[in-house]
């Protein structure tokens, strides 16, 4: 752990102003999980976890036990009444093993290695007291780590995200397919389990990277080739889509810019993240918000970054963090914009090259759409340079600020630097208190 730095001082509206240097990977850290709290989790390529404390940047625990890079993490609190609440984690390795922590006392639980290939994802489903693996097939186990039950081998690609839908079911990406799981408890009172395919949905043209669930009503996918679709959780119907994340003409509200051709990577959603209103998307190196009710996107910032946007999150305010490739992690506050009574549908050069919409009927109905919808846009209000090189994920810990990992083998604890000064000034003078140095009235 460095001593406490200070950055971005320019930044009015950026609080996390503090950063403390938390240093004990020796690779690249991939993934942070929160524990309570005041405690997190980081783990990587190096097979290491390391327990945190969020305040105090203190390594708390060195969680030593697989051999190959961990590729999935996942929180599991014990849900039984009768005992204290226990804080366990699940770690999954390319050694092809599962293990369980106990984030007491940094000691291994349990070690699964019956696995014929790389666990690529983790679930814990707490209403049914089960959690799920996903690679190239489908298992559930239960706390004591039994295995329920697993699906047949599904294909050498695997499963790579799992996301719980309502009536015990589980919807699992799978190449461009969304697989349909439901979970089937035995009649008779035993714990015997059945896990049953119940549909396929083929409506993406590549493979998906992303899902996300909003309010148990509805989840949402991202693909490779820029496709997010809006499912109804209940029957997994299709409610919407958008594929044309980079199209000028399809948000006439946007400053359009000149593409001569379009790479995945710039269309590829990475990362999808939501509140009850909108999806909040991580597409190529811009970050797109999409209004569920209306179906359309509000706001994007085309280039958020200068490289692919990895891991997105919306604050309880009306900020959003996302973090990069490049390095940086910036926080975007999402505004309405001011509109004249009158605003002109853009039109000429663009238009010309095909950028905007040629005929007089859609821009006559995107000026009604324009005069009768607010049109928000994202604001830089902070932009955090602390990490040399791509940023992988983050968490965020309210007022006890912000915990980063990177590829540089980094954790990063950014704190708001006008209440750590306060909070130390505090310390100051409590001890001099203490040792009579100061009378303090109340």
């Amino acid at each position: 752990k460095s001593s406490v730095q200070t950055i971005g001082e320019e930044q009015i509206q950026n609080p996390y102003t503090e950063l403390l240097v938390l240093k004990g990977h020796q690779d690249i850290v991939r993934f942070l999980v929160q524990i309570d709290d005041c405690r997190f989790a980081s783990a990587g390529d190096d097979g290491i976890i390391f327990l945190w404390n969020a305040q105090t940047g203190e390594k708390l625990f060195e969680l030593r036990g697989h051999t190959h890079k961990i590729t999935a993490i996942a929180p599991f609190s014990s849900s039984d009444a009768s005992e204290i609440k226990k804080h366990l984690i699940l770690t999954a390795s390319a050694d092809r093993t599962v293990i369980v922590w106990d984030c007491a006392s940094g000691r291994q639980v349990q070690k699964v290695s019956c696995f014929h290939s790389t666990v690529k994802c983790l679930t814990v489903l707490q209403r049914l007291d089960v959690w799920l693996s996903g690679g190239s097939d489908l298992c559930v186990w239960n706390r004591k780590l039994d295995l329920l039950c697993k699906t047949s081998h599904l294909t050498d690609a695997g499963i790579s995200a799992l996301v719980e839908l309502p009536k015990n079911c589980v919807a699992a990406a799978v190449g461009k397919e969304l697989i349909i799981f439901r979970l089937i408890t035995s009649d008779d009172g035993s714990e015997g389990w059945n896990v049953l395919e119940v549909k396929r949905l083929v409506d993406h043209q590549d493979n998906i990277l992303s899902l996300v669930s909003v309010k148990d009503l509805t989840f949402v996918t991202g693909s490779h080739v820029g496709e997010l679709i809006v499912w109804d959780a209940l029957d997994w119907t299709k409610q919407a889509s958008e594929c044309n994340f980079w199209d000028s003409s399809v948000h006439p509200d946007v400053q359009p810019e000149i593409k001569l051709s379009q790479s995945p990577n710039e269309t590829s959603v990475q990362h999808l993240t939501s509140d009850e209103e909108c999806v909040f998307a991580a597409v190529g190196k811009g970050i797109y918000v999409y209004n569920l009710q209306m179906k359309r996107v509000i706001a994007c910032q085309r280039t958020a970054h200068e490289s692919s946007v990895l891991h997105i999150e919306k604050l309880p305010n009306r900020q959003l963090i996302s973090c990069s490739e490049d390095g940086s992690v910036r926080i975007w506050e999402l505004r309405e914009k001011q509109q004249l009574a009158a605003e002109p549908v853009p039109t000429g050069f663009f238009n010309m090259w095909g950028f905007g919409r040629a005929n007089k009927q859609a821009n006559q109905a995107a000026k009604k759409m324009q005069e009768n919808t607010p049109v928000y846009f994202l604001e830089l209000v902070g932009d955090l340079i602390g990490h040399s090189s791509a940023v992988q994920m983050f968490l965020y810990f309210g007022e006890l600020g912000l915990a980063t990992c990177s590829a540089d083998h980094l954790v990063i604890l950014w704190k708001d630097g006008e209440r750590e000064s306060r909070l130390r000034s505090l310390t100051l003078f409590q001890k001099l208190a203490q040792n009579g140095d100061l009378h303090v009235k109340f």
